[in-house]
């Protein structure tokens, strides 16, 4: 019988994508950037069909609002954010990244502030949210 951790030690991605070299540590291991709750893979993956893009672009605004140093913390609001630069690093479209904005407002994880700029709930959804005692400075009233 074949060992599984022989198999996965072996595996190799088809992508032709490689990490980039300043997220990594000098010894080679990549550097965690952030920590996503495990309410997101445990609720949110199982209860909404997001697709792939959508997935990509809420864990971008995600990173950029609670994973990072951002003056808006307290309010959960991204910084401005240029939408083809978004698009650009996470290797979409334009219009894709624009569809699942779009998409994201519509299942209420993000709400426009202004062009490239959200308000990205920490727990996903309101109920979350309150569950948590997470609060926003009064954002939403």
């Amino acid at each position: 019988m074949v060992n599984l951790h022989t198999i996965l030690a072996d595996h190799r991605s088809r992508s032709k994508r490689h990490i980039e070299a300043d997220s990594e540590k000098p010894g080679g291991s990549v550097v965690a950037t952030s920590e996503i709750p495990n309410l997101f893979f445990d609720q949110v993956l199982v209860e909404y069909k997001l697709t792939r893009v959508e997935i990509l672009v809420l864990m971008y605004l995600y990173r950029k609002v609670w994973c990072g140093p951002n003056l808006y913390t307290l309010h959960g609001i991204s910084p401005l954010l240029s939408h083809t630069e978004m698009a650009k690093q996470l290797h979409q479209n334009l219009e894709d990244v624009q569809f699942a904005l779009r998409s994201l407002e519509e299942c209420e994880f993000i709400m426009t502030v202004r062009s490239g700029q959200y308000f990205v709930r920490k727990f996903f959804t309101k109920q979350n949210d309150d569950r948590c005692g997470q609060t926003y400075d009064d954002f939403e009233s």
